[in-house]
């Protein structure tokens, strides 16, 4: 490659390339190694260039397979690295970028050779491709040049500062350990072992884990752009007489890597990492360690890290600290998570630490200004169908679990919204975040009756609006109309439903076909119509004086609740629903006829006041809390892998041969 601009389609003629994977053992202190890391080459960043890029290095790297027993010549690249990086603090103070360049170079080589490699070899094997090396004399060849590689990986991240000129070098240090936990990505069961998972959370590298969780945690907050291509432009000079051939905007390739951009795989997202590339890749980075299983013996470090950190305001002392502790702005972090949540990957961050650091969890639901947050969360469930259903499950636990916090359900009805730009179905010039919530959730048990009919789904929905329904507050007339209208839906489906039973039934005892289940459907719709009647209820005997809005809806309807009075799931429930609605029925008679829709509210208002209370029967709060299933890791390893395999930035793999989840959900 050496000194010039390189170009994919010229990689297989390059001579230096040829001599690396060729059959001559180059030593470590031989000049060609200086010339071969001297070169300008545009890093790719969309999947297209990727993929072009990874097609021309598979032959070169498959040659070196075959070769490189025999020269060690691998080794000596990785050792010509690692002698350059430990000189990087050094150079970035000095403003050495040539230095720096170079480092990048060696390491961008090793990165896509590794790449290939995994894919072709067991991690066995991969090692001993990291050992065969030129036996000096005296040596005892003793060292793990695998783990030293590693560990230098972690080192590189936690050390060297984020500059314009060390952008580019920090990115590629974060890809290359992603790259290095990609066996995964060939494998259908999950990987619990092994010797890369080993040296990161056994080895030298374990102390280090929590200064690493912390980096990328704040790579993720900076959220810093790559930095202009002006910036790095050397000029040529000629050294150890090696004339560097670096003319003017020589290394300016280089480093607008990512300014380029390109067209990405899924336009607007990829669009965000492109721009952000370090940020993303340390988001990617941070969650394939967060949810690598524990080891047989050992837990996993970087969970423990991301369960324990403290906000840097926190002064109290623990009279144990957790292993792995470390202290960061959360400030900042919420800031970044309201900001990014248009992405999987920050979804599934802002779940993991609701979810696993009670800290996090205190702090974000004592902010004032959860709007920010709560909104884009809607904003993803509103476009349920544009969004994969991994996102959308996110999305609806991270509200479940705001949901069990009655602090929480109070305050969201407090904070007034104006004009929701997103919500498209009818102008909300004026509503509350907890009407909001209520309708797009509602919204979405909807989508899923008609299209993915996801037990599950519904399941966690109604959970959140369960949580909320003793807390509703000033429900807005549309959020009101929504709840009974849902619960319209329902029972004209369980009516449906039932009539197919019966015909079926009827009609098909003689032949053996098999029947539709009609009776397991019938059974989860009763489940779902059970638990909107608890939902109402829970609303009547809390703030019925605070929901005129659904007390008219109520009434509106109350044909609809006529065909459940009767029913033996639903006859104890409908005894708190049928003494509103007598109550109010009757007032409204006692008032005449043709009453206005204001004057119907006024009777509903003074009514509400005038209602003992005691003639509501009481019935148990209604708190769901949300519970991970046994061995998560089967939903989250493949669900990160998938955000790795679309949305790392430049990273192509070729889908023949991905073991970990089918190809075709993406």
């Amino acid at each position: 490659m050496g000194a010039n601009t390189s170009q994919v389609t010229d990689l297989s003629e390059n001579t230096s390339l040829k001599a690396l994977v060729g059959t001559e053992t180059i030593s470590e202190n031989d000049p060609f190694w200086n010339q071969l890391i001297s070169f300008t080459f545009i890093s790719p960043t969309n999947s297209g260039d990727s993929k072009l890029l990874e097609e021309a290095v598979i032959p070169l790297a498959k040659t070196l397979i075959q070769n490189n027993p025999r020269t060690g010549n691998f080794g000596a690249l990785v050792r010509v690295f690692l002698g350059r990086t430990k000189e990087l603090k050094i150079s970035t103070e000095c403003q050495d970028q040539l230095f720096i360049w170079q480092a990048h170079n060696a390491l961008f080589m090793i990165r896509c050779l590794v790449k290939v490699f995994i894919r072709e070899m067991s991690e066995e094997e991969l090692q001993q491709q990291f050992s065969f090396q030129e036996r000096a004399p005296g040596s005892s060849g003793s060292e793990d040049l695998l783990e030293e590689l590693l560990l230098n990986l972690v080192h590189l991240i936690v050390e060297v500062p984020l500059l314009d000129i060390t952008y580019s070098i920090l990115f590629e240090a974060v890809t290359t350990l992603l790259i290095f936990f990609s066996y995964q990505l060939f494998h259908k069961d999950i990987l619990r072992d092994g010797l890369i998972y080993q040296h990161i959370m056994k080895g030298r590298c374990l102390e280090l884990t929590s200064r690493l969780v912390k980096t990328l945690l704040y790579n993720f907050i900076r959220q810093e752009k790559c930095p202009p291509p002006t910036a790095h432009i050397f000029e040529p000079k000629a050294e150890g007489g090696l004339l560097y051939g670096l003319a003017s905007g020589v290394a300016s390739g280089l480093w607008s890597v990512f300014t380029l951009g390109g067209t990405g795989n899924s336009a607007g997202i990829d669009q965000d990492n492109n721009l952000l590339p370090l940020s993303n890749q340390s988001l990617l980075l941070l969650l394939v360690l967060a949810n690598l299983t524990d080891g047989p013996d050992w837990p996993n470090p970087f969970r423990q890290a991301i369960t324990c950190f403290r906000n840097t305001q926190d002064t109290s002392s623990l009279p144990v600290e957790p292993p792995h502790t470390f202290q960061i702005n959360f400030n900042s972090l919420y800031t970044a998570l309201c900001e990014q949540q248009r992405s999987d990957q920050a979804t599934l961050l802002l779940y993991t630490l609701l979810h696993q650091n009670t800290n996090m969890r205190t702090y974000i639901l004592s902010r004032t200004d959860m709007d920010n947050l709560v909104l884009p969360i809607l904003e993803i469930l509103y476009h349920v169908e544009d969004r994969n259903s991994h996102h959308v499950y996110m999305a609806l636990i991270i509200l479940l679990i705001l949901t069990e916090d009655d602090a929480f359900n109070r305050s969201i009805h407090e904070v007034v919204l104006k004009n929701i730009s997103w919500y498209t179905e009818r102008s909300l010039t004026e509503i509350s975040l907890g009407s909001l919530l209520i309708l797009v959730v509602i919204r979405t048990i909807q989508f899923n009756m008609t299209r993915t009919r996801d037990k599950y789904l519904h399941t966690n929905c109604l959970a959140a609006l369960a949580n909320m329904s003793a807390q509703f507050r000033s429900l807005h007339q549309y959020a009101a109309q929504r709840i009974i209208s849902l619960f319209a839906l329902l029972s004209k489906k369980h009516n449906k439903v039932l009539e197919q039973a019966t015909q079926s039934l009827r009609g098909r005892q003689g032949n053996n076909v098999a029947l539709p289940d009609y009776a397991q459907d019938l059974n989860v719709i009763e489940e779902v119509i059970r638990m909107m009647l608890e939902i109402i209820n829970s609303c009547l005997c809390n703030s019925l004086h605070h929901n005129p809005n659904l007390v008219y809806a109520l009434l509106y309807k109350r044909e609809l609740f006529e065909q459940f009075r009767s029913h033996p799931s639903f006859q104890d429930i409908m005894q708190n629903l049928d003494t509103v609605i007598g109550f109010f029925s009757q007032r409204l008679e006692q008032a005449g006829s043709d009453l206005s829709v204001e004057r119907v509210q006024e009777v509903i208002m003074k009514g509400a006041q005038a209602l003992p209370k005691d003639r509501l029967k009481k019935f148990p709060e209604l708190k769901f809390k949300y519970v991970e299933e046994d061995q998560p890791e089967d939903f989250f390893i493949p669900y990160v892998w998938s955000l790795v395999f679309n949305s790392g930035v430049g990273l192509y793999w070729n889908p023949h041969g991905i073991e970990l989840f089918s190809m075709d959900s993406g």
